[in-house]
């Protein structure tokens, strides 16, 4: 009885409009079909598939609603969650989406596995990183840290 696949994360977002824009603009989801919750919000995906649910976060009774959010949770960057990752396809699109709405990310490169990602933070400080498989020459986009540079730990 393995587990096969991610079905969803759920943000609670400080501004439920920016986040629902940043995730359908800014990294192409679309708007999914979502039951009649007791709460305003979205399920949003790619190819048919839903991905990330979002709520707001300052409503009454959220830890009713959402039960991974006691009373003292913060309302910013990721917890215990260092970053959230999809497979994605054609950086270059990717690149230039960020680049004219002037969105920050950071790209990184592992040469050895030929793998190019790219880094950023939605509306509420979640890192989202995106993965491109087979690229042997990411320099054409933005190159990017390489991996294979950095400070070992051992």
């Amino acid at each position: 009885m393995p587990i096969r696949d991610i079905n969803h994360f759920f943000v609670r977002a400080k501004d439920l409009e920016a986040t629902r824009a940043f995730y359908q603009e800014v990294l192409g989801f679309e708007i999914m079909p979502r039951p009649d919750f007791p709460f305003p919000g979205y399920w949003m995906g790619a190819g048919g598939s839903i991905q990330v649910h979002m709520g707001p976060s300052d409503i009454p009774n959220r830890s009713d609603y959402y039960l991974g959010t006691p009373p003292d949770s913060a309302d910013d960057q990721s917890g215990v969650i260092d970053h959230i990752a999809f497979l994605a396809e054609d950086p270059a699109e990717f690149v230039a989406r960020f680049k004219a709405r002037g969105v920050s990310f950071k790209p990184r490169y592992l040469p050895e596995a030929k793998l190019y990602q790219l880094f950023l933070r939605d509306p509420n400080g979640v890192m989202i990183e995106l993965n491109f498989a087979n690229v042997a020459d990411p320099g054409a986009w933005e190159g990017g840290e390489d991996y294979s540079k950095m400070a070992r730990v051992s």
